[in-house]
């Protein structure tokens, strides 16, 4: 084999320069060494789709395949999803199965809202996610862990983003006092994509633009916030929120009061509350005089008849048929 290749070489030295690089690298590809027996057919690896888009109230699946370097294992082994982050971001999901069994016993779902589809025997660990909701709008990193060498456990390191859309919903609006006796009107409104936020009302027109910022915080890039700094009008103003799945609006009222100046407002409250204590004081003294006249006015109350005691009498009222009671003198 060694003779042959190089009278291969020495015809090329002879040959024009095109053949004599295409014989070089014939030569190159021969003396590639082969691959050393018994070396491992696979090694660990990890299969996840970069993206996985789903609508908010609906179900997701988060497909994940995987290599190992064992022939046949059919030890205990544990399925793992994690958020966030790998290996340090908080666990939403895991199941174990014992050894030889092809059922993965959950022993932990967020929510009870993540759901095996996948057998970690046949390396399937896919998810299903349940009633999806903005705040499920990351990404996530599925593991397994075989029993035994510290070395058999292996878990996806860019992982699978979940994006969750959804039709914007304004959540908040209000108006809340501001400097100098001034009015600031405030819309919160949630949405994937984040939905555009436009003003209405009395002295802006239909659809003024309202300068909307993303709310402040982690896990809240899908909440945007419009002010109004001055409300200079009384009546409806309407925040409209759109995206493109939908729009929503809601509105909020304002009515101030225009009144005397203050030291007028001060003595017209101080008559009222006296013209108040006199009403009361009239009230009263008018029980009062009541209740006496209707005392005055009971009759009296007729003499109790009283039992006689008199000697006298008692014998002038006896049956005079009666023999006449016998006298005795000192």
């Amino acid at each position: 084999m060694e003779s042959s290749i190089r009278l291969l070489a020495c015809l090329a030295c002879v040959l024009p320069t095109g053949e004599c690089l295409l014989l070089s690298l014939a030569h190159a590809r021969l003396t590639q060494p082969a691959p050393l027996s018994g070396s491992p057919a696979q090694r660990w690896s990890m299969q996840v789709p970069a993206e996985v888009s789903a609508a908010a109230g609906d179900a997701a699946v988060l497909p994940c395949t995987f290599t190992h370097p064992h022939r046949h294992y059919d030890g205990p082994l544990t399925a793992i999803w994690r958020a966030g982050e790998p290996y340090a971001g908080p666990q939403v999901f895991r199941c174990a199965a014992a050894r030889g069994s092809e059922l993965c016993q959950t022993a932990l779902s967020l929510h009870g809202r993540f759901r095996l589809l996948g057998n970690p025997r046949r390396n399937d660990l896919s998810l299903r996610v349940e009633r999806l909701a903005l705040a499920d709008d990351r990404r996530y990193f599925c593991r397994v862990e075989f029993a035994g060498d510290v070395h058999d456990r292996y878990e996806s390191r860019h992982g699978v983003r979940l994006h969750v859309t959804a039709a914007p919903r304004i959540i908040n609006i209000s108006v809340l006092p501001g400097p100098a006796h001034a009015f600031r009107a405030f819309c919160t409104a949630e949405g994937e994509p984040p939905p555009a936020l436009a003003w209405s009302g009395p002295a802006l027109g239909n659809g003024s633009a309202a300068a909307a910022v993303p709310s402040s915080g982690q896990g809240h890039g899908h909440l945007v916030t419009a002010e109004l700094p001055a409300l200079n009008h009384d009546g409806r103003y309407t925040c409209t929120a759109a995206n493109s799945l939908g729009r929503s609006e809601a509105s909020v009222y304002l009515f101030r009061f225009h009144g005397a100046s203050g030291a007028s407002t001060v003595a017209l409250l101080l008559g009222a509350l006296g013209l108040k204590a006199l009403l009361l004081l009239g009230v009263l003294a008018a029980g009062v005089a009541r209740r006496r006249a209707e005392h005055l006015n009971t009759p009296d109350t007729p003499p109790r008849s009283q039992a006689q005691e008199s000697n006298y009498e008692n014998l002038s009222q006896m049956n005079p048929r009666s023999p006449p009671a016998a006298m005795c003198s000192p």
